[in-house]
């Protein structure tokens, strides 16, 4: 009965846009009616310069989105960009996703359809400008060869040419036609940053409004005629498969469908999820449980552990890492983070109409290409007979970059002739995820005259990269496992760097939101605090001494201490802690003000991050992103950890994998940083910023020097007493 009110709500909600929108935002409703949600591309009677830009006779401009939209302001900040250089009408312009091309819309840094890294503006700043800067360029030749005049004396300004001389104006709708047989010049202009009229403005999410209302659909809410549900069992061990399966109490049900049994996993189809969870819990599955069946969180350390004894392929190396270790005052330490789930809002899911000669996907997924290619394969079809439809994703966080979810539902629905949503349940993503991997890393550092003389730092942990992205894993290195390590922003003359690969036995491993910058900011800073007392020196005065030759950190780091009013007299078990990264092309400074009392409890009391991600394309999302990865990231540190036993995840919802709650959450201010350089990445950087941050928060107001996360209550309270 919920189902079919929301839907009716929603329904009743499409009739058209309420006037005084900014933007109109294109949302795949027509799932609801049996029609393909994915817009297909069309470029008749369109002015369509490039993959990326459409123009009617009517004015009205279609963007197509070569990033998804997971939450991050992907699409208002790539609407912004192209609309900037393409001079249109902001309020005539429409976005759309667009389909699975990697020709077309594949990453220019992964060669890839792909959204992740915190790369879609870094990587899409130059080709969406000069994409929108040669439409511009098509439109005001079309006008000027229209008047007989030189294209230079004409401008564009809100979807029209002008010619100033003369007073005439032509609106783009007028020209569409007319500029498509235009010649694009080679190097359209490009505009000067102090011309920009979108572009460093707090320009108001497009999706925002539609997710208040119930406008918007994300996979988990495709709904197709003659539609049935699915959920699923998997095998509670790690690389198990089905055994026995005794559906007889299942079928009886009222409601349920069908029982299907796959290598792996076990799936129910009813009418409705209601039917098709209560078929899964009355079947009675036996379980080959397979090698795994004991494996424990203690293997998986002790395995780490001993791999991390052996030698790692050298990532970098400068000076002479061994005669600056062999002096000085020697300092050693180890740092390790556990696995983690990822938990988005959305559950994983996927809905599939498999038919004799096509397949049809509806889901929200981080990289559409490679879900197509991996149904096409599950469903036995060439890779032109899938169709892939991608919705707005209730949070991806890197879970969505695989297509296991899709490839499982593919199998589900060949079993039928109808469409099938597969739905897991909360227990069944928690614990068949695929996690952030456990990290070791091992640093020794000398100091001589209170600065860091040598650096060795070791890694050892899983390489994501080398299942994900093959070609990226070269000479045993995963270039994500040492990101934040090899381009730490300090002035270490001898600095050598090394990575251990070290898979953590069964367990799937995956990206994780913060990706390696996540474990490695986390060491380095922690260190770095550490290295401060030792060598008698205040935190943030010890950093700057070594951030010579980084002027971008170093005027961060200035700013948060006086915005942070770090020196400032803190009650009895109150600490800052501070935290800088140069992750993803950003320079972040970050400090967190903290309580901890008599029994390990901590009270967060404060944060600020001052921001330098050079030309901030929509400062609002800037902030945004940073408050919630702060807060993403600090969940992990207060909470995170997801251990095994018996060979099988223990935890299996919020009860047992903790998020941060709102009266848990203190004031967070955001400083964005004005700056003239190329943008760099937001989506993740505040997730690496709070557990350093907080760790060292901690350490200052306890002396405790933590080592492994998730913080160790029981540590803090003994340590108080000692």
């Amino acid at each position: 009965m919920n189902a079919h009110h929301s839907i009716s709500r929603r329904a009743a909600l499409t009739g058209g846009l309420a006037a005084g929108f900014l933007l109109a935002f294109h949302l795949p409703l027509r799932a609801a009616v049996n029609e393909p949600v994915q817009p297909r591309d069309t470029t008749d009677g369109k002015f369509a310069p490039n993959a990326f830009i459409r123009i009617d006779e009517t004015g009205h401009t279609v963007l197509i989105m070569p990033q998804v939209e997971m939450g991050q302001g992907t699409y208002t900040s790539i609407s912004a960009v192209l609309a900037e250089e393409l001079d249109a009408d902001w309020s005539k312009v429409e976005v759309q996703h667009a389909p699975p091309d990697d020709k077309l819309y594949g990453n220019p840094t992964f060669g890839l359809q792909v959204t992740g890294n915190s790369n879609s503006i870094r990587a899409w700043w130059l080709p969406l400008r000069k994409a929108g800067a040669t439409a511009r360029a098509m439109l005001v030749q079309a006008a000027a060869a229209e008047w007989g005049v030189d294209p230079a004396s004409c401008t564009a300004a809100k979807g029209e040419v002008a010619h100033a001389a003369s007073g005439r104006r032509l609106a783009y709708g007028t020209l569409a036609l007319a500029a498509q047989a235009q010649t694009p010049p080679k190097d359209a202009a490009l505009k000067d940053p102090r011309d920009f009229v979108l572009i460093g403005q707090p320009l108001k999410r497009l999706d925002t409004p539609d997710k208040v209302n119930g406008k918007a659909i994300y996979g988990i809410d495709a709904i197709l005629p003659g539609m049935k549900f699915a959920t699923v069992a998997a095998c509670p061990v790690f690389g198990g498969k089905v055994g026995k399966v005794d559906d007889r109490a299942a079928v009886k049900l009222p409601g349920v469908r069908k029982v299907v049994v796959l290598e792996d996993m076990v799936a129910v189809i009813g009418d409705h999820m209601w039917a098709a969870k209560k078929g899964l819990e009355a079947l009675e599955i036996e379980w080959d449980e397979g090698p795994n069946a004991e494996i424990t969180t203690k293997d998986v350390w002790d395995d780490l552990r001993k791999a991390s004894r052996k030698d790692g392929a050298v990532a970098k190396s400068d000076g002479d890492i061994a005669k600056a270790l062999a002096g000085g005052d020697k300092f050693e330490a180890v740092y390790e983070l556990p696995f983690l789930a990822h938990a988005s809002m959305e559950p994983i899911n996927a809905t599939v109409h498999v038919k004799p000669d096509s397949c049809e996907i509806w889901t929200g997924t981080q990289i559409m290409t490679r879900v197509q290619s991996e149904a096409a394969k599950a469903a036995g079809l060439p890779i032109d007979k899938v169709i892939v439809n991608n919705h707005l994703l209730g949070g991806g966080f890197g879970r969505k970059l695989e297509p296991d979810m899709v490839v499982a539902a593919v199998k589900i629905a060949k079993q039928v002739d109808y469409p099938v949503k597969v739905v897991w349940t909360r227990e069944e993503d928690i614990q068949h995820d695929v996690y952030r991997p456990v990290y070791r890393d091992e640093i020794t550092a000398s100091l001589v005259d209170g600065k860091v003389a040598g650096w060795k730092y070791k890694v050892a942990g899983s390489a994501v990269l080398a299942r994900w992205l093959p070609p990226a894993f070269q000479k045993g290195i995963d270039i994500d496992a040492i990101d934040a390590a090899v381009d730490a922003p300090y002035d270490f003359a001898n600095f050598h760097v090394e990575y251990v690969r070290a898979e953590p036995l069964s367990v799937p491993t995956g990206f994780w939101r913060g990706v390696g910058p996540n474990n490695n900011v986390f060491a380095v800073e922690c260190a770095m605090d550490e290295l401060a007392r030792k060598a008698g020196k205040d935190p943030i005065a010890f950093r700057k001494s070594m951030l010579t030759k980084n002027p971008r950190m170093l005027a961060v780091l200035d700013q948060v201490a006086e915005k942070s009013g770090w020196g400032q007299p803190l009650p009895p078990r109150v600490g800052r802690g501070v935290c800088v990264q140069p992750s993803f092309a950003s320079f972040i400074a970050t400090v967190v003000e903290a309580e901890i009392d008599d029994i390990g409890e901590i009270t967060l009391r404060r944060i600020t991050s001052v921001v330098d991600t050079g030309i901030a394309v929509n400062p609002d999302t800037v902030k945004a992103q940073i408050e919630g990865g702060l807060i993403f990231g600090l969940t992990a540190a207060l909470y995170g950890e997801i251990t095994i036993d018996k060979g099988r995840v223990q935890q299996s919802n919020f009860h047992d994998y903790r998020m941060m709650r709102i009266n848990e959450t203190p004031k967070i201010e955001v400083i964005v940083v004005k700056s003239g350089e190329a943008p760099g990445g937001i989506g993740e950087a505040g997730v690496n910023a709070g557990p350093p941050a907080l760790r060292n928060a901690i350490y200052a107001a306890t002396g405790v020097a933590l080592r492994r996360l998730p913080i160790d209550r029981k540590l803090l309270a003994a340590g108080k007493k000692a």
